[in-house]
């Protein structure tokens, strides 16, 4: 059995194509199977380690992002798309899947264009309320779509029902199990203070870095912070943290790290009563996973419609409260914090609605179907 995942550009692409490729082993274990040959094709990888651990072997391939709005960059980045269509199209060739599996996104196109040309099986994708491009014109030829929301299907009228699948974000295994056990120390925090979570996306965010800084003497009175900066930023943040904290007492209770890996964040999930994020989607499922009160700043939408319909399709479960990035204050965010802290009755609430608003077995259901179509394609 060989199987091909693609994808990525950011955390939420990447990290759930190695929550499936588990379930994947899993099955073909559980199942006495041939264990399968995994590959990963895409223009980079977002974490060496995660794949390794997956024995998936990954084939550098070509990918363009085409950009919303007017830019030169646009023109460079479909010769990169074409060569991308070339280079997996010869992948594919020689290595002759038996299934596809797409997350979507810009580097996800040349290879599901080129399973189309190849006639590869090819399931896909979608996390987001409103899917991407890359999906949307790999929906009309994949053989099933498994979405996140279920509002996607007005997205994709021209896609048959029968094809859509509605089975949440996968999510790793590892984060189903916050470690609480030990956070405090592994992190160099205080354990009878409530901790707050600030996370950015594996990109990061600069207008939530700013609103924190500004808001850190403030927050650090009563609270502790753990702050993911995303890479760019973690030098900038580190400086203006140094200064603004430099005669601060409570300087100890704020922890910057530039990424959380699997350790970092199981710890983090761990002791935190309150997570400031981005609305992607996988950062969405994974916090819902932990029954995690949030406060949820989407990117705006003339960057991204997904983060706006994301994040408002999350609050109306109440699991969250959605601040726009426009308004966003540091009164403003002192104020949300506040209000869900003091009261362990919305906190209860919002914990509940979380847990409902998750699903668990996502990984396990698309492993199922990729595993399925791999065995049939065989045959």
């Amino acid at each position: 059995m060989r199987i091909v995942f693609t994808g990525g550009g950011t955390g939420g692409h990447f990290y759930p194509i190695i929550a499936v490729a588990e379930e994947v082993h899993e099955i073909t274990a559980r199942e006495k199977l041939i264990p399968p040959e995994l590959y990963y094709i895409g223009p980079s990888v977002l974490d060496y380690e995660a794949l390794a651990e997956q024995n998936i072997i990954w084939k550098k391939s070509s990918a363009g992002k085409v950009r919303r709005y007017f830019a030169i960059r646009n023109a460079f980045d479909m010769i990169k798309v074409v060569l991308g269509v070339i280079q997996s199209t010869f992948q594919l060739y020689f290595l002759y899947p038996d299934v596809v599996f797409s997350k979507g996104g810009y580097a996800a196109f040349p290879t599901t264009f080129a399973a189309r040309l190849l006639n590869i099986p090819l399931i896909i994708h979608e996390s987001d309320a409103h899917p991407g491009r890359a999906n949307v014109i790999a929906a009309k030829w994949a053989q099933s779509v498994a979405i996140s929301f279920p509002g996607v299907t007005q997205y994709l009228p021209n896609v048959k029902k029968e094809k859509f699948a509605l089975v949440g974000q996968p999510i790793r295994k590892a984060l189903f199990h916050p470690a609480r056990e030990g956070a405090h120390a592994y992190l160099s925090l205080r354990e009878d203070l409530p901790t707050i979570l600030v996370l950015g996306g594996s990109q990061g965010a600069q207008a939530i870095n700013s609103v924190i800084l500004d808001a850190l003497p403030e927050l650090l009175e009563k609270y502790q912070v753990i702050h993911q900066t995303g890479n760019d930023n973690i030098e900038s943040v580190r400086e203006i943290s140094n200064v603004i904290l430099r005669d601060n007492p409570n300087k100890d209770r704020y922890r910057s790290f530039s990424f959380l890996n699997t350790l970092a964040l199981r710890m983090s999930y761990g002791i935190v009563s309150v997570v400031v994020m981005r609305a992607g989607s996988g950062t969405i499922f994974e916090t819902a996973t932990q029954g995690i009160p949030s406060i949820v700043i989407p990117l705006p939408e003339e960057i991204s419609h997904d983060q706006t319909k994301n994040a408002f399709a999350y609050a109306r479960e109440g699991a969250a409260t959605v601040m726009k990035q426009k308004n966003l204050t540091k009164n403003i965010l002192l104020a949300e914090v506040d209000r869900i802290m003091i009261d362990p009755e919305i906190q209860a609430s919002m914990t509940e609605a979380a847990q409902r608003f998750s699903k668990p077995d996502a990984s396990e259901k698309i492993a199922r179907l990729v595993v399925n179509t791999a065995l049939k394609h065989e045959q």
